[in-house]
């Protein structure tokens, strides 16, 4: 195989999910949008959550220039990402039952408050308590995950997958096991493109939120890069009139 084709095929890959999910979820993503537009007028909070390589689309729409400043992380410590050695424990504990509730309930999320989710499978622990108790608390819950895994069993003692537990879901279309890619000589599949779909639902999500808000007559509360000339100043103004409803700062 030339040096181009795997490249050339990842790219042909991704963009492939990216039209299925673009034409599928449409009616969703205005959905999703309408719901995160009605938390924000109703002066609620707004949190994403998402577990190992998950949590990066759920940073990607926190403090991010072009994005809405009232989106909070919900962090589950050991689990964001990679951050912690090893590296493997942040897999494991994706599995521990009470983690989610404990987090949660510590918390500032309330009633009328919006959680959005990110899981892959959906099938682990975590995702599914954190879907589960959130709703329990009165929280509008967004699942973002692939709905492809839905025949591999749930890891959760009540048999449910987190998208059992949600108001709303969002399907990335991405095959079981992430990786879009085979090639002889290869010992196993790679290129995974959930992070590259998450994300792209999340900001067409966030988009759909910011037509709806002015359509409605009010201005989002967006945010805008700290490296163009007046934009620090424009986030301070942006996050004092919104204190209440950020806790990243």
């Amino acid at each position: 195989m030339s040096e181009h084709e795997l490249p050339e095929r990842f790219f042909d890959q991704a963009i492939e999910l990216l039209t299925r999910v673009r034409e599928a979820e449409a009616e969703r993503i205005t959905a999703a949008g309408a719901l995160l537009a009605d938390t924000i007028a109703a002066e609620n909070r707004v949190f994403a959550y998402g577990a190992g390589h998950s949590a990066l689309a759920a940073q990607d729409v926190v403090y991010r220039a072009g994005g809405l400043a009232v989106i909070n992380l919900l962090a589950v410590p050991g689990a964001v990402g990679v951050d912690v050695v090893p590296a493997t424990l942040g897999s494991a504990l994706e599995r521990v039952d009470g983690l989610a509730t404990t987090v949660l309930d510590a918390s500032p999320a309330r009633e009328g408050d919006l959680l959005v989710i990110i899981s892959l499978s959906g099938r682990n622990a975590l995702p599914v308590e954190m879907a589960q108790h959130a709703r329990a608390r009165g929280l509008r819950v967004i699942g973002v995950t692939s709905r492809a895994y839905a025949d591999t069993g749930s890891r959760h003692h009540s048999g449910t997958f987190m998208s059992d537990h949600c108001d709303l879901v969002l399907d990335c279309h991405v095959p079981v096991g992430d990786a879009t890619l085979t090639a002889p000589g290869i010992p196993a599949p790679f290129a995974p493109a959930s992070t590259i779909v998450f994300s792209a639902l999340l900001q067409a999500t966030v988009a759909s939120a910011a037509a709806e808000l002015a359509r409605r007559g009010t201005p989002p509360p967006l945010l805008r890069s700290g490296n163009v000339d007046g934009g620090t100043e424009w986030n301070e103004k942006v996050m004092t009139e919104h204190a209440d409803r950020i806790f990243y700062r």
